[in-house]
């Protein structure tokens, strides 16, 4: 999965710090692009200069550290260009990837908490933690971050397989954000029954990712139908769903994420 660059090592602890030579800067577009480029089937982010750019630190990666440009990048920088997010995902993998869509999922925040929403003032990153400050009131406002499940519902032989009306164009399984008052297996039970129009049981944990594309956390379960297994699809959402038996599985074209993942596990019989 995306999440998966051993024997590298995320370190995700916040520090102050400013870029120094080695280290490199995501710097984004207003269509949050990233500026990278692509050598010995690895990616590479440029080294912008701390005394010209107003920076953040974001994390480290082994003994790389990378920093956030905030504000547009203006200067032409030879042998790199802008590339979306959902590109990086569709032609790479490794700890380049990774960290440019946990940089995104960072950018996203930042570029869109601008101001206290409880005072108006203007937010500032925070000098101890990864936060953003007002410089008016001093409210703190911390990285935003979406609970959502995928989940392998099984019957017998089969696992429910599905496809999105829109965007993403890959067999997937069913998925849904988490809502206020409601524990995860209660977010299972309810999508499912929202999507496809089935009851399930014995809801048990597999794993979880990140994956900042979305600023979610996905956490993934399998299950079984209970009763009844005709499918009454959500047509507003889906564009299909079907049980589909282990050899008629098809796996994304790319292994990164935790659907693919589980898709895997029950086609190989591991689940």
């Amino acid at each position: 999965m995306i999440q998966d660059i051993e024997p590298s090592i995320f370190h995700n602890e916040y520090i102050n710090h400013c870029p120094e030579k080695g280290d490199a800067v995501f710097c984004f577009d207003d269509e949050g692009r990233i500026l990278a480029a692509q050598k010995d089937g690895k990616l590479i982010f440029p080294d912008v200069s701390a005394k010209d750019f107003d920076t953040v630190y974001l994390f480290s990666i082994d003994d790389k550290k990378y920093h956030l440009l905030l504000g547009s990048f203006e200067k032409e920088c030879e042998g790199y260009s802008y590339l979306s997010v959902r590109s990086l995902r569709e032609n790479g993998s490794g700890a380049g990837v990774f960290a440019a869509f946990t940089a995104y999922h960072l950018w996203k925040w930042y570029s869109d908490n601008r101001y206290c929403g409880s005072c108006a003032g203007e937010l500032v990153p925070d000098k101890t933690e990864r936060a953003l400050k007002c410089k008016k009131c001093g409210k703190l406002i911390y990285p935003r971050i979406n609970p959502a499940v995928i989940v392998g519902v099984i019957k017998n032989d089969t696992i429910l397989i599905t496809r999105y009306k829109r965007g993403y164009s890959h067999d997937a399984l069913i998925a849904g954000f988490a809502e206020i008052g409601e524990t995860l297996e209660q977010t299972v039970a309810r999508e499912v029954m929202e999507e496809a129009g089935i009851k399930v049981k014995n809801i048990r944990y597999y794993k979880s990712q990140p994956w900042g594309m979305a600023q979610d956390l996905l956490v993934g379960f399998f299950c079984e139908a209970d009763g009844d297994d005709e499918i009454r699809m959500d047509d507003t959402e889906l564009g299909s769903a079907a049980w589909k038996r282990r050899d008629e599985i098809e796996l994304q074209p790319v292994p990164l994420s935790l659907t693919n993942e589980m898709m895997y596990m029950f086609k190989e019989g591991k689940v």
